[in-house]
Order: structure tokens, then C-alpha cells, then sequence
């Protein structure tokens, strides 16, 4: 693994009024790595996503991003137009519920070639070939490209939403939840179907969810998060079979006894 992050923060922190989101965080993630954020509810986890992701504004600490060109980002003083063109480009977003990171009355190649035009494609034969090669990649058939996502099940959305965030070959993928609106049955499909992604195109992710047995299969670490702070940072392995801090040893235990 490269031993230069491709984004850092340090010190981050949100304060909503008087209570803590977030409070002195120091993270780093690494080229190619997944990293999975996990906690129970109200830890801290998707307000730690948003900071990262500049979707939410911070209340203190530094945050920098390593461009594929390798010039480093101050994202703190980056322009409104270049955060867009990042999340266009190198960063993608999946969200837990797909009606928010689809726009659903437009069909399923619509969606997916959408993206491509915000960066500068213009003909339509080609953004449509790579829109159909796309959703075969994801497991939805080209007799369905013209449908759109309100006819979708939740799995193929879901599928939908990480073509429409892979088209543009992003370095950096931010997953909030991915499996959670997901039935059992269709979840290990769709973990498989993420799992080859990741490799086959050495994504950086950094992952929210609450289901330990998803961190252990797509992650290479896992931060632990409680009250607001990071408590274990570890080797997914390491911090799963031999957790350290209390909290994570009664997150496993509760795990093992369901």
C-alpha cells in the first residue's frame, strides 16, 4: 500500500450548537484501501462521512486531498466550482437510500451518461456505448437501459447508483450505508459485485455502516467511532478478532451473540 495518503484530516470537528457530531478526529486514508467507519447510532460515523466528503462543513481541523496529477488539495480553501469538479471527477458518492443519488424519473442510461456530460462528453453514440457498458458491468441488462429507476428493485438501484458514480473512474468513493435498505438475499450479491469493483479498479472507499460482517468483507481497516471520536483504529482482522477498547469488544461480542 502507498504510504502517502490520497486524503488526511486532522482535528476535524462539528459542533451542532452545543453537542459534538464529530470532536479531534485524525484519519487517514490510503491509495486502493477500504476503509470502514463503524458504530451504533448517533456515534458519530455519518456526520465523520459528511466532513470527509465536504458535504457538511467543519467547525475546526485541516482536510487535504492527493489529486491523481499528485498536487495536494487544501479542500478548506478550495472554490465552490473545483469541489464540484472533484465530486464529478475523482470523488463519488453512494448513498444508503438510492432515490437520493439517482434522479429517478430519468432512465437508467440517462442517469448513468449524465455524469459523463458533466465532464465534457458530447456525442451521444458514445455516451450511450459506455452508459450500456457500465450498467452490464453492474448486472442490469441493456434491454433495461431505457427504464427508469422508479421501476428498479432496491438492489438494482443500488446497482444503478454505482454506475452512475464509477463512469467517471473516480480515485475515491464514499459509501454511506450501502447494504442497509438491502434484503439478506440480496446483499451478498451485491457486496460480491462491489467487492470486484473495488479491486479491479484500486478504488480508495471510505465506508459507513453498522454491520460488522460488511466491514470485515470489504475493508482493509476499520475505525471504531463512539460518542463523537474515533476509540479503535486498526486491521479489520486485528480490531474484529482482538478488539482493544471496551466499546468494540462489546460491539463484537453483541455480533457473536446474535
Amino acid at each position: 500500500m502507498n504510504d502517502r495518503p490520497i486524503l488526511s484530516g486532522r482535528g476535524l470537528a462539528k459542533y451542532y450548537g452545543a453537542r459534538a457530531g464529530c470532536l479531534d478526529i485524525n484519519i487517514d486514508l490510503f491509495p486502493a484501501e477500504v476503509l470502514a467507519i463503524v458504530g451504533e447510532s448517533g456515534s458519530g460515523k455519518s456526520t465523520l462521512l459528511g466532513l470527509l466528503s465536504t458535504h457538511l462543513a467543519k467547525s475546526s481541523g485541516a482536510l487535504s486531498y492527493t489529486r491523481a496529477d499528485g498536487v495536494n488539495l487544501n479542500l478548506d480553501t478550495m472554490s465552490e466550482m473545483e469541489r464540484r469538479l472533484l465530486l464529478r471527477t475523482e470523488w463519488g458518492f453512494v448513498q444508503q437510500d438510492a432515490r437520493m443519488g439517482l434522479r429517478m424519473k430519468v432512465s437508467a442510461g440517462g442517469n448513468v451518461g449524465e455524469r459523463l456530460m458533466a465532464v465534457g462528453w458530447r456525442h451521444y453514440g458514445d455516451i450511450r456505448q459506455e452508459a450500456q457498458d457500465w450498467l452490464a458491468r453492474v448486472e442490469i441488462s441493456a434491454d433495461r437501459m431505457d427504464e427508469t429507476p422508479l421501476s428498479f428493485s432496491g438492489g438494482m438501484r443500488q446497482r444503478l447508483q454505482i454506475a452512475r458514480n464509477m463512469v467517471t473512474r473516480p480515485r475515491l468513493i464514499f459509501m454511506d450505508e450501502p447494504t442497509g435498505g438491502l434484503d439478506v438475499s440480496v446483499q451478498a450479491r451485491f457486496l460480491d459485485l462491489l467487492r470486484g469493483l473495488v479491486a479491479d479498479n484500486g478504488l480508495s472507499v471510505i465506508l459507513v455502516t453498522h454491520d460488522l460482517a460488511v466491514a470485515r468483507l470489504l475493508a482493509h481497516r476499520i475505525a471504531v467511532m463512539r460518542e463523537g471520536r474515533i476509540v479503535e483504529l486498526g486491521l479489520a482482522d486485528q480490531v474484529l478478532e482482538d478488539p482493544q477498547h471496551a466499546y468494540t469488544q462489546l460491539l463484537v461480542s453483541s455480533v457473536l451473540q446474535a
